[in-house]
């Protein structure tokens, strides 16, 4: 008697355990679609589009779009270019500059915009006895933006060249690693790019709120 008993528990069980298995498979697939989307939220591309850059900065995105690199929109895509040797690593320490540490963008660059910002440190160096120019940003993807914008609302809202892998910003008021004002090095820094800039190599701006120089690297 007891045996049957069991034999007629066993459906009970099974049906238990289907419960049970289901309920776990719809937490997973929840998780799963709720991590998904919230990448997804991170940023609207669609509205990033929209957004209309000032005629200030209009030329260094259309400088951007001729190096023939789509819009970086996360790590794969600058895991791409490089393995195809089309955005080589930047040197964190190079003469006549220094990258600082990175939190919201990577140390890749397209060739002829590393290649540019070696000539810069490089000059800046030799016309200043051995000084050295900190970098502060170079290469972000638009999760990289959309996160920078969390903590910044000063960052850009719309495309940035930074976007394409061939912009960089440089700190005026960090000079030889230390932090502090320097208007003769500030002024020599300027000069530099100026000369850059006379050669058709490169578009600039200063951006007070960063306290940097945004340069752009043109495909001369």
């Amino acid at each position: 008697m007891s045996f049957f008993n069991k034999d007629l528990s066993l459906p009970n069980q099974f049906n238990k355990m289907k419960r049970y298995i289901f309920a776990f498979l719809l937490l997973n697939i929840n998780f799963y679609f709720s991590q998904k989307n919230k990448s997804l939220d991170c940023y609207d591309l669609k509205k990033v589009l929209e957004v209309e850059a000032t005629p200030l900065y209009q030329p260094h995105l259309d400088a951007s779009k001729k190096f023939n690199i789509k819009l970086l929109k996360d790590s794969k895509d600058v895991t791409k270019y490089n393995n195809r040797g089309k955005m080589p690593k930047v040197k964190m320490t190079a003469k006549g500059y220094k990258v600082q540490k990175l939190d919201y963008s990577r140390p890749y660059l397209v060739s002829k915009a590393k290649t540019t910002l070696e000539k810069i440190g490089s000059k800046f160096s030799k016309d200043n006895k051995g000084a050295t120019i900190t970098v502060t940003s170079i290469t972000r993807t638009l999760e990289d933006q959309c996160k920078l914008r969390k903590v910044n609302k000063n960052a850009s809202l719309g495309i940035s060249s930074h976007n394409y892998g061939n912009s960089f910003d440089i700190s005026y008021v960090r000079f030889n690693g230390k932090l502090e004002h320097n208007t003769k090095l500030d002024a020599a820094l300027l000069k530099v790019l100026k000369y850059y800039e006379s050669l058709g190599r490169i578009y600039f701006i200063k951006e007070k709120q960063q306290s940097c120089y945004h340069v752009t690297v043109r495909n001369y």
